[in-house]
């Protein structure tokens, strides 16, 4: 199946429909195309917002100091590794 032809079906009151509709007209582009535009617009608006984090300068200053330091594994993993190691 192409992505030409994946679909989304979705139930609208006549009010909605000819309100979307007279939305497309005034765009000039076809009831369809305008829909998915703006569904589109909206999926990556959310995905945008719920999918980006946002740090503090001070968070921002202790994750970069984090990342600088050197690693150091605690107890409860050099035991893990000497366990997986002598398997």
């Amino acid at each position: 199946m192409t992505n030409a032809a994946a679909r989304l079906d979705l139930r609208l009151s006549p009010a909605d429909k000819a309100r979307i509709a007279r939305a497309a007209d005034l765009r000039g582009v076809p009831l369809s195309a305008f829909v998915r535009d703006a569904v589109l617009r909206e999926a990556e608006s959310i995905m945008a917002a719920e999918l980006t984090v946002t740090l503090s300068v001070e968070e921002s200053r202790r994750l970069l100091e984090a990342l600088d330091a050197p690693f150091q594994p605690n107890a409860r993993l050099k035991k893990a590794l000497v366990r997986v190691t002598q398997a």
